[in-house]
């Protein structure tokens, strides 16, 4: 053998120990778990969403034909990685499985690699300082342990238990209204005398980060609640106020800062049982989170840009909640409202709910909807308009076709019915309703529902009710 043989085969054992020490070392780069320097503010809820957005972010943009996987563990990956990809999507459209698998996954993050131990997790919430519990920390606590027992009924429960659904006077109004209190939440907090496990103040603390890396901040869980509706911006001192405040009242503009005064961010309601209820206690803290909030509810199905040019709009979740959004210069304020139906009880037995004289109401409204009346739902908005027309729909012959003419999706009768002839139209930016029900006459229709809200103006005065409001 000569010596440029010799010279030759070191060459190529060179290049290939160099091969296989790159693939090794780019395998090892994949997968090793992240370090952690550890000090004192580590286990803040703001270093794990640190932690947890770069983690999640390597996760998914990781190269897997480069770490020299098998067939089936390079198919097994990718099928796991196009599974995170889609559940972090999906989450941001109200989808609660996909929300559920993105917490799963953040849970094991901590515990397995963030180092998340029992002494270590009260630096994110003091669960074993009560005192030094926010009315937002004991809120997340209190529904979390409900939501164990009762599921997505849990807010229903906490406020029939504690009948938070009534009027009363707080401090600094005049008037009563419809508000839960910070001292509400409290003293519910010290009643209830919950003992949590480790697991449990992780999956706590899990839904914090979560809330804010990929959910509706402070509303997350309360949106997926069984409750009537949810807004969000419609009260308080919006940011473009404080200036003219500045000028104004020096004193006035201190209280907003010291959040004496409620800002435009610390505005959040929920629609319950036809209430319109301030939850006085949760707060998006800030304006740039309440903004955040509303660019990504309406995403679902991409129905368009929100731009100043256009500054509202309606669309549905994945759930089937209708959702409008609004923005500035068309509103003083970023603001947001969901409007959720439960179709598994929308009938007229439901609706009516035991009244006095509700039988012969019943018997009278079936007669009219299997005689082929023309009938015409009006009245407020929240008195229950959408579900008395949901349990009508029910006394409709088998043998008719229906066709529904809406502004948003939101009957979604095919989900109670999906063996009967129904197709449902809405308006578009491209189709207006009047197009829709051009079209609607072209089809082999029996009834025809029409949904959509009067452009009449109406005074404080004006009582009365526009037939085509419903």
């Amino acid at each position: 053998m000569t010596i440029t043989n010799i010279i030759l085969i070191l060459v190529v054992l060179a290049i290939a120990g160099y091969a296989v020490f790159y693939s090794i070392k780019k395998k090892q780069t994949a997968e090793v778990e992240v370090a952690v320097d550890v000090d004192d503010k580590t286990y803040t809820i703001e270093k794990m969403i640190e932690f947890i957005k770069k983690r999640l972010d390597e996760i998914t943009k990781v190269n897997l034909y480069d770490i020299g996987l098998s067939e089936e563990e390079l198919k097994r990956r990718k099928n796991k990685k196009y599974e995170l990809k889609k559940a972090l999507k999906g989450c941001t459209y109200g989808d609660v499985n996909d929300k559920k698998y993105v917490k799963e996954l953040i849970f094991d993050l901590l515990e397995k690699e963030y180092g998340v131990t029992e002494s270590n997790i009260s630096k994110a919430i003091p669960f074993d300082i009560p005192s030094l519990l926010t009315a937002q920390d004991k809120f997340d606590i209190l529904i979390y342990s409900y939501k164990k027992e009762f599921g997505y009924e849990a807010l229903t429960e906490l406020i029939k238990k504690y009948n938070l659904a009534t009027l009363k006077y707080v401090e600094g109004e005049t008037k009563p209204s419809y508000v839960i209190t910070s001292q509400e939440i409290e003293d519910i907090y010290e009643k209830e005398n919950i003992v949590l496990t480790f697991a449990d103040k992780l999956a706590v603390v899990v839904q914090r980060i979560y809330q804010h890396y990929k959910g509706y901040s402070s509303i997350d869980e309360v949106r997926d609640m069984n409750i009537d509706g949810i807004s969000g911006g419609v009260s308080g001192l919006p940011e473009s106020f404080l200036s003219q405040v500045a000028q104004a009242d020096g004193d006035y503009l201190e209280q907003v800062t010291e959040h004496k005064v409620p800002r435009a961010c610390d505005s959040i309601w929920i629609f319950f049982q036809g209430k319109s209820i301030r939850l006085e206690f949760l707060s998006f803290g800030t304006e740039a989170e309440l903004k955040r909030v509303c660019q990504n509810i309406y995403k679902y199905n991409n129905p368009g840009q929100l731009s100043d040019t256009n500054g509202y709009k309606i669309n549905e979740m994945k759930d089937g909640s209708r959702v409008v959004v609004v923005r500035p210069s068309f509103s003083e304020t970023w603001a947001f409202f969901v409007r959720k139906f439960d179709v598994k009880r929308s009938t007229l037995e439901q609706w009516f709910k035991g009244e006095p004289g509700s039988s012969d109401s019943i018997e009278l409204l079936k007669y009219l909807v299997k005689g082929a009346r023309i009938i015409s739902i009006t009245g407020e908005q929240g008195c229950g308009k959408t579900t008395m027309l949901m349990g009508m729909i029910e006394n409709i012959y088998e043998t008719m076709n229906i066709r529904v003419q809406e502004t948003a999706f939101e009957l979604h009768l095919r989900k109670i019915y999906p063996t009967r002839n129904i197709l449902t139209f809405r308006e578009t930016e491209t189709i207006s309703g009047q197009e829709g029900l051009d079209v609607q006459k072209k089809t082999d229709g029996s009834v025809n529902i029409i949904r959509r809200s009067c452009n009449r103006p109406r005074s404080i005065l004006d009582d009365t009710s526009c037939p085509s409001c419903f």
